[in-house]
């Protein structure tokens, strides 16, 4: 029997990077700039045990375990995680109708790289992550592929995106944090906008691509100088994120989908959906009403307010969708925002998805209505996606 107890798209799944993921799809300026290993953010030497992994996947006995242990390996050890022939028996045994596909390790990275000066290493990076995310989800049509667009120049922008575009990605993923030198409300990003509107893909946001430091951290180490041992995260290393950095894991989106609904972008493009992927959404409530409170107080000072159709609120019902950690009450945010907001997501094969998302969100849920389960678990995801959506993933049901 599959893990899913009803028709349910997936929000956020990955691939897990083996060092030289990238190098293969990288052209040869690009490959030559490219670090060794991108691998980073595991439990400490698991990465020196990636061909061990490799030597299971093959092993009859190894694989018998699968559905009993679909959710309780992770990383490289889980079904399908780097070995894209293996992902179809993986979503069999979840039963999700569709997974919504990232990156694991690069995200940072690719931030960066967007930030310095190298742009044609940017977007080349970007251009090979793109690559072998096609070549993953080619594997299944349930995998929905995210081609990470950079922002920072406007030109090579609308290029890249015509081609993401045009080669069939599902969804833009770009960062959640601000481009350099302009604003992500630029209008010269409007031909993007309108491009992904007119073909009814999304543009998505995932963790990872916040602001960062000049060294690439989340928040000022000196945050961790508390006095005590150093904090290890749940792999047990340093690098990945512990309760201090995940309070600063939403302020990157927030501020981002403020700027870019209060300069009107979805008011200019009410067709774009936007999602927010493993980024919480404890914070939207509060995020609403201050939102709101800001429009009430600088409207009649601020002609682009003026022009607002809507107050911002509505155009976070109207356009935008985000996933719930599984350790988030998503019964007290929709109550307390809109039903149109939460999706599911099992975050597989990470660690931080759990081995029971469904059982935690199902607890959080009991006093949900069935129409708004239904939202959460299916119908909101449709609509983020819209045409990113292939036909050909099973329909809703009932």
């Amino acid at each position: 029997m599959p893990y899913a107890h009803r028709p349910i798209h997936d929000a956020d799944a990955h691939f897990v990077e083996t060092p030289d993921w990238f190098h293969t799809f990288a052209d040869s300026g690009v490959r030559e700039k490219l670090p060794r290993s991108v691998v980073s953010g595991v439990a400490p030497g698991e990465n020196e045990l990636i061909e061990r992994f490799r030597a299971q996947h093959a092993d009859p006995d190894y694989r018998a375990q699968d559905e009993e242990k679909i959710l309780e390996r992770k990383n490289w050890a889980a079904t399908g995680s780097f070995l894209k022939e293996d992902r179809s028996r993986a979503l069999d045994l979840l039963g999700f109708s569709s997974q919504l596909v990232f990156n694991t390790f690069v995200n940072g990275r690719l931030l960066d790289a967007e930030r310095r000066d190298d742009l044609d290493f940017a977007y080349g990076f970007a251009r090979a992550h793109n690559r072998s995310m096609l070549d993953f989800c080619s594997a299944d049509p349930r995998l929905l592929a995210t081609g990470y667009l950079p922002l920072v120049d406007f030109e090579r922008s609308k290029r890249m995106a015509e081609e993401l575009i045009d080669e069939g990605f599902n969804a833009l993923l770009v960062a959640s944090g601000c481009p350099r030198g302009h604003s992500p409300s630029h209008m010269a990003l409007d031909p993007i906008w309108a491009r992904a509107q007119e073909r009814g893909i999304p543009i998505v946001f995932h963790v990872g691509g916040g602001k960062r430091l000049a060294d690439g951290q989340l928040l000022d180490p000196d945050y961790f100088e508390n006095g005590g041992p150093p904090i290890r995260d749940f792999h047990g290393g340093d690098e990945n994120f512990r309760s201090v950095d995940y309070m600063a894991i939403p302020t990157a989106p927030m501020q981002t989908l403020a700027t870019l609904i209060f300069d009107g972008v979805l008011d200019r493009f009410p067709d774009l959906r936007f999602g927010v992927i493993e980024q919480g959404a404890s914070w939207i409530p509060s995020w609403l009403r201050y939102m709101d409170s800001a429009f009430e107080a600088f409207r009649k000072g601020e002609d682009r307010l003026q022009k607002l159709a809507l107050r911002p609120s509505d155009y976070v019902r109207r356009q935008i969708r985000a996933t719930p950690y599984p350790a988030e009450d998503v019964g007290w945010t929709i109550e307390n925002s809109f039903d149109e907001v939460c999706l599911f997501s099992s975050d597989y094969p990470h660690v931080e998805g759990g081995r029971r998302p469904i059982q935690r969100f199902e607890t959080s849920l009991q006093g949900a209505s069935e129409q708004q389960k239904q939202r959460f678990y299916f119908d909101n995801f449709v609509d983020l996606m819209g045409a990113g959506l292939p036909t050909s993933t099973p329909p809703r049901v009932g």
